[in-house]
């Protein structure tokens, strides 16, 4: 089953044991797919938790389940079951990788923690992914929208006098997925370099630290407490949304002579030399002054003829689109953005590579899809009724 012979695919030849569920876990794994590893998707017999997270769907499938898990193979197994439990077992010593997102310690009674797999497979790579770390936070349910909340996250989205709001994905499940590839492929490099493997650990509240960039390092490094600003840049103007004749256009000016375009183009170069406006720092100083001379100007057009206008005078601008718009964007800038998989549609891998592309192999398992496969694959008899 696990085949070395998958073409110039940089993970060619890895075997991954998938025992995450949700997001984070199996987004990870998805990218890992989509870069050649073999990826074993383990499920309680009930499936992963996304398959019933509908509506949307596609036929019977929840659309959320469909967007992280192509390019794996399904095996469902109940761990409370001895037999299944050896199945999972010899899968976790065959691995070079082994993902996980039960709570901290989940593990252990089932043989199956990094201490565990070690025993049996001192090369492996585990990944154990946590909402708030393995220490003070162990008990603590791992949940995107906590996360944003406990984090800070929401105290900075939404209007000034409004509530706070989560952002419209679960972006620290995401991108607590992403560093878990990073990570994984970093410990793989060490086991190149020295035969060792390693665990490697991630967390929810730990990537949200590091995800809110600017405005942790506002409070880490400046003791000043970020707050709500709406669509506006806290250091930064003009960096949002502004009215125009017939709708909003974004429009960036995020150094002096873009700004100084920018005052050209709408007709008013006096604003680049206006003391007041001239540099980043001013212009943020003074954006209240600033602001209602911006949008007397652009109120003169529509948002397409300023889009049209500004774009070609070099100024970053553009609309604020729906999704399916953002979709037809980027099939129309060639980025070729839906892959079909199987017969079903999934948002392309965004990286691209000179010499060892992504692969598209497998749609989105049904449950237990290839149990036989791996069992057969890992040397147990074939089940009998």
């Amino acid at each position: 089953m696990a085949n070395a012979d998958t073409g110039a695919a940089p993970l060619a030849g890895l075997v991954v044991a998938d025992f995450s569920r949700v997001l984070a876990g199996p987004y990870a794994t998805m990218l890992l797919g989509d870069l050649g590893a073999e990826v074993i998707k383990v499920e309680s017999p009930a499936g992963d938790d996304t398959r019933e997270w509908v509506p949307p769907r596609r036929g019977d499938q929840g659309t959320y389940y469909l967007a992280v898990n192509r390019n794996k193979r399904s095996i469902a197994l109940d761990l409370k079951d001895d037999a299944d439990r050896e199945v999972a077992q010899a899968l976790a010593a065959r691995a070079d990788v082994m993902i996980q997102n039960f709570k901290p310690g989940g593990l252990a009674r089932f043989g199956l923690d990094y201490d565990s797999v070690r025993a049996t497979n001192e090369r492996v790579v585990y990944c154990s992914i946590s909402g708030f770390g393995a220490a003070g936070g162990a008990s603590l349910p791992g949940y995107d929208l906590l996360v944003q909340g406990m984090s800070g996250l929401m105290s900075l989205t939404g209007s000034p006098d409004g509530p706070p709001y989560r952002a419209g994905i679960s972006v620290f499940d995401v991108m607590t997925g992403l560093q878990s590839v990073i990570g994984i492929l970093a410990a793989l490099r060490h086991r190149d370099l020295t035969g060792e493997g390693q665990h490697v650990e991630t967390n929810l509240l730990s990537t949200a630290m590091s995800t809110l960039v600017n405005q942790t390092s506002a409070y880490v490094a400046g003791d000043v407490v970020p707050h709500r600003m709406g669509n506006a840049h806290l250091s930064l103007f003009p960096y949002e949304p502004l009215a125009t004749g017939d709708g909003d256009l974004i429009v960036v000016a995020g150094n002096d002579g873009q700004f100084r375009k920018l005052a050209a183009a709408i007709g008013a170069p006096e604003l680049a030399d206006d003391p007041r406006f001239a540099t980043v720092g001013s212009r943020n100083d003074n954006r209240e002054e600033l602001r209602p001379l911006l949008l007397e100007r652009l109120a003169e057009r529509s948002a397409q003829e300023w889009f049209d206008v500004l774009t070609e005078a070099g100024i970053p601008c553009g609309p604020i689109n729906d999704v399916r718009g953002g979709v037809e964007l980027a099939e129309r800038l060639g980025l070729e953005p839906v892959v079909e998989v199987g017969g079903v549609p999934t948002v392309r891998n965004p990286i691209r590579f000179s010499a060892s592309p992504a692969r598209y192999d497998l749609p989105p398992p049904g449950l237990d899809e290839h149990g036989a496969e791996v069992r057969a694959w890992l040397g147990f008899p074939k089940e009998t009724s």
